[in-house]
């Protein structure tokens, strides 16, 4: 049996240093190991007690104990029944129950707290003794636990609000009469001419702000000079005389007594826009009382008023420097002298017109063109109806005189360019080529030309014109019976404003035909309105007309021209072709079809033709175009198939009762009553015939 053995020494038991083994402290942890270590370490505090608990308040101040374990308000109750010094081991980081030897430094302050305990509202937390219960607030519950609860009914309890009575109605308030004036003027400044008349008799305030000048600073009464009276009419404008700018009276001719105008006329002294046209019982004597004591006139109507003269010019020309447009059109009792005057006294006119004035010929005539020449301001031109402006006078106009200085290589006069936006020489009988020609090269700015009835013209003068005025947009050369093919085609249709081409007209121009027609239709894509009333155009034309109209609309670029809200097609080229003989139902028949087919393309682009034809026509293809406009497709195919098998039959009825005969003894007899009556067959004017188509 074996028997324990005592051992000698203690080092038999404990060995030595030497023969110990070594051991390594533990490894260093890193990235998340040491994070789950962390946690761990939190889980194990003892101030995370109760997490299960609802509405848990936690202490937001951490603590820098060793142990890493968070003060919770747990910490804060206990310490109530302990002294103060404990609260501030609690503030300072520690544990109440932890002992702290004399010895040992005392702990940092965390975040700033080390005076927390000397601040007022920490009384509540100390004064209590070890018995004491703590301080009760409300909406808290005090539990046995670590954890105080919020009562959950603490923010569902309603919010007593003081009753608010409604605010009853005043019966005797006055809206309309406590509203400032401004907005009251504000608001019948919203009303016609006529309502205002109108809302004048509800009261007598009614009537003094109807009245109101401030109301009439633009008084048009071509709306309404029908229905007004005299007195009512120079009531208005005596009110409102100061304030008026804008005074148009045409057609008033209400205005007829003397003492009536004699009040209208001194009223009104702040006028910038004059309009009398019409106004005949106008006195001289009153109209020169006007033109005098407006010295801010800077547009001026006097057409056709009788008692306009050179007198009245002169107190124009003296009076109103300003005058920028001044009308004197069918003005009989002046003459251009009147006009040399006006022209010398107001250096800004831009805009003169003189229809149907006297006196352009001789001496005097060459005054105002040489005065015309030198002022050079201005825009717009009308001398419509001067049958006696020679070639002289226009040379004189436009170069200086009828023998300018020229350059020695062009052979151009060498006279400043012309600021000419709008010349009107229609019904000017005397001019030729001679005094045509003087424009070409001078007016590079010419965008308007209306020649109509000036029968002594050629392809000569009106080619080099249109080769030197590239923004020509409108022409008018209605009975030019001179004119050819040659100048459409080799001309027009190749000069540098046949893209820019809009209004063209060449009604009565019976030479005119579809050689030179379809080259410049061609050319002249932009066309708007064309007239060919009594040329010798076919079916051809008409086609020809239809094809550009779809392809300019098919290749409109970007971005699209705006057309009306809510159109379903636009007409964008109106044309007329009366009495043109060799026109026939199927070239209208083209232009319906093409109207139709329109429709097909997307609404911004949907452009059609407007047509003026033969009167026994025309209801059908206005009601075609009316269905077209309207997006009625199938109903504009179905009248233009139905009105075709009509004049298909009516053809056929035609042919076989000898219809062809009888139309031509109809031309053969209107023929032959025109010679009797002295009219020239071939030349001048003609009037509508019904015979002109061949088919009807």
């Amino acid at each position: 049996m074996d028997t324990f053995e005592p051992l000698d020494t203690i080092d038999s038991i404990i060995p030595s240093q030497v023969e110990m083994e070594t051991t390594e402290p533990p490894p260093k942890l890193k990235g998340r190991q040491r994070f789950l270590h962390s946690l761990q370490r939190m889980s194990s505090a003892t101030s995370l007690k109760g997490l299960s608990r609802k509405r848990a308040i936690s202490n937001p101040y951490s603590s820098t104990s060793s142990r890493g374990s968070a003060i919770s308000f747990s910490n804060i109750q206990s310490s109530q029944a302990g002294s103060s010094s404990s609260f501030s081991r609690l503030v300072m980081g520690q544990q109440a129950n932890t002992p702290i030897s004399s010895g040992s430094t005392p702990p940092t302050p965390v975040n700033g707290l080390s005076n927390l305990a000397s601040r007022p509202w920490t009384a509540n937390l100390d004064d209590g003794g070890p018995g004491s219960s703590p301080t009760s607030h409300p909406g808290i519950q005090t539990v046995d636990s670590d954890i105080i609860e919020i009562d959950e009914g603490y923010f569902a309890h309603p919010v007593a609000s003081s009753a608010v009575k409604p605010s009853t109605p005043n019966p005797n308030f006055d809206f309309w009469g406590s509203l400032p004036e401004e907005l009251r003027l504000s608001v019948l400044s919203h009303l016609r001419p006529k309502e205002l008349v109108r809302a004048s008799i509800v009261s007598r305030l009614f009537y003094s702000m109807c009245f109101d000048g401030q109301l009439w600073t633009c008084f048009d009464a071509s709306e309404f000079y029908t229905a007004i009276p005299a007195d009512s009419l120079a009531k208005i404008v005596s009110a409102a005389g100061p304030f008026v700018k804008d005074l148009n009276l045409r057609g008033c001719v209400q205005v007829e007594h003397y003492n009536r105008a004699d009040v209208v006329v001194k009223s009104c002294n702040n006028l910038i826009t004059a309009t009398l046209e019409g106004c005949r019982n106008f006195q001289r004597a009153t109209l020169h009382v006007l033109l005098s004591s407006n010295q801010r006139l800077a547009h001026l109507n006097l057409t056709d008023l009788a008692a306009v003269n050179n007198g009245s010019c002169k107190i124009i020309s003296k009076s109103c420097p300003q005058l920028e447009s001044f009308n004197v059109s069918w003005c009989s009792h002046m003459d251009s002298r009147g006009l040399k005057l006006v022209i010398a006294g107001c250096p800004k006119l831009r805009d003169l017109r003189c229809g149907e004035v006297r006196g352009f010929s001789g001496a005097a005539g060459l005054e105002v063109a040489t005065a015309l020449f030198k002022t050079n301001n201005l825009e717009r031109l009308v001398l419509s109806g001067c049958s006696d402006i020679t070639d002289a006078t226009l040379q004189t106009m436009i170069q200086g005189s009828t023998d300018p200085d020229t350059d020695i290589l062009t052979n151009l006069p060498l006279v400043p360019a012309r600021k000419l936006r709008h010349l009107d020489l229609s019904r000017c009988n005397r001019l030729t080529d001679t005094g045509l020609e003087s424009l070409a090269h001078c007016v590079p700015y010419l965008q308007g030309l209306q020649l109509s009835s000036c029968a002594l013209l050629t392809d000569f003068s009106l080619s080099a014109l249109v080769a030197t005025t590239p923004y020509l947009t409108h022409l008018d050369l209605e009975e030019v019976s001179n004119l050819s093919n040659t100048f459409l085609s080799a001309h027009l249709a190749k000069s540098p404003c046949a893209p820019l081409l809009s209004h063209l007209t060449l009604s009565y121009c019976e030479n005119i035909g579809d050689v030179g027609v379809l080259p410049l239709l061609r050319a002249a894509t932009g066309l708007k309105a064309l007239d060919m009333d009594n040329t010798a155009i076919t079916d051809l034309a008409l086609a020809e007309a239809a094809l550009m109209v779809r392809d300019r609309a098919s290749r409109t670029p970007f971005p699209l021209p705006t057309f009306p809200q809510g159109a379903r097609a636009t007409p964008t080229l109106k044309l007329v072709i009366f009495d043109c003989p060799h026109i026939t139902w199927p070239g209208i028949r083209e232009i319906l079809s093409r109207n139709s087919e329109m429709l097909s393309l997307p609404p911004n682009r949907r452009e059609v033709i407007a047509l003026k034809c033969f009167y026994g026509w025309q209801m059908t293809v206005d009601e075609h175009l009316k269905r077209v406009l309207g997006g009625e497709r199938h109903g504009a195919e179905r009248l233009e198939r139905k009105w075709a098998e009509h004049m298909v039959a009516s053809e056929e009825v035609g042919e076989g009762r000898g219809g062809r005969r009888r139309r031509r003894r109809a031309r053969e007899a209107e023929r032959g009553l025109d010679e009797e009556g002295g009219g020239v067959v071939g030349g001048g004017r003609r009037r509508a015939r019904s015979g002109g188509c061949v088919v009807m």
